[in-house]
């Protein structure tokens, strides 16, 4: 198996780039279709391009150890160029899994990069989607139709007001003729108080005169029986 692996045909691998710009330019109908299914393609690959330096990596790994042991092996036997030479071998290995972490890193890059790309190429969708069924219904809802359904509101409840007034009349077939009827009744009271006038006014009857003698009054003094005789006259003089 070749770990290294040849270089890849950059016309035959989808960018991050060139996946965005088509999931961006493919709105709508299949054109939006075909542009999500691309983006997920794309994702897929680089996911798999990202587990396949993974196993590149620890394959190196396994190298670099065995190289260790190499190396020692070799110092072990005094063999100084071979050891020196396993240590050559190491290094490049160790500088080629730095070139894989790069490499790791920059496919985990354009992942993350896509699929926020991606993501926001559906929330600008749902967003115009949004925007679109909000200008429908201001047109089946704008300010004149507004304006004509508040007049129309009102002219109702002024309507409704009205009959409730009406329904809340009384109807007393009398109450129309009432202020004739108080006329008639300060007519009555005005000849009432004439009459009262033109009769003759009744001479209160005073009680009669005693026609018999005072009382005596016992013990009384010659001054009381003074005044006693003179009420008698006077009273006899009546």
């Amino acid at each position: 198996m070749n770990w290294f692996g040849r270089k890849k045909d950059s016309s035959k691998t989808p960018s991050a780039v060139s996946s965005t710009s088509s999931n961006t330019n493919g709105r709508g109908g299949g054109g939006g279709g075909a542009s999500r299914t691309h983006t997920a393609n794309t994702v897929v690959n680089l996911r798999e391009n990202i587990a396949t330096q993974e196993k590149r990596e620890q394959h190196l790994e396994k190298k670099i150890e065995q190289l260790v042991v190499e190396a020692k092996a070799k110092m072990a036997k005094k063999d100084k160029k071979g050891a020196l030479f396993a240590l050559k071998r190491k290094k490049l290995y160790e500088t080629e899994i730095d070139k894989i972490a790069n490499i790791k890193m920059t496919l985990e890059t354009q992942v993350m990069n896509l699929e926020s790309a991606a993501q926001n190429a559906e929330t600008f969708k749902a967003m115009n989607a949004g925007k679109s069924a909000m200008s429908n219904l201001r047109e089946d809802t704008n300010i004149d139709k507004v304006d004509d359904l508040m007049d129309d509101i009102k002219e109702e409840m002024e309507m409704a007001d009205e009959i409730s007034n009406a329904l809340a009349q009384p109807v007393d077939p009398l109450m129309a003729d009432e202020d004739d009827l108080l006329a008639e009744l300060q007519e009555l009271e005005a000849e009432d108080v004439e009459e009262q006038l033109l009769q003759p006014a009744k001479m209160e009857a005073f009680p009669d005169a005693p026609s018999s003698k005072l009382p005596v009054i016992p013990n009384a003094t010659k001054e009381e029986e003074d005044e006693l005789k003179q009420l008698e006259a006077e009273l006899a003089g009546l």
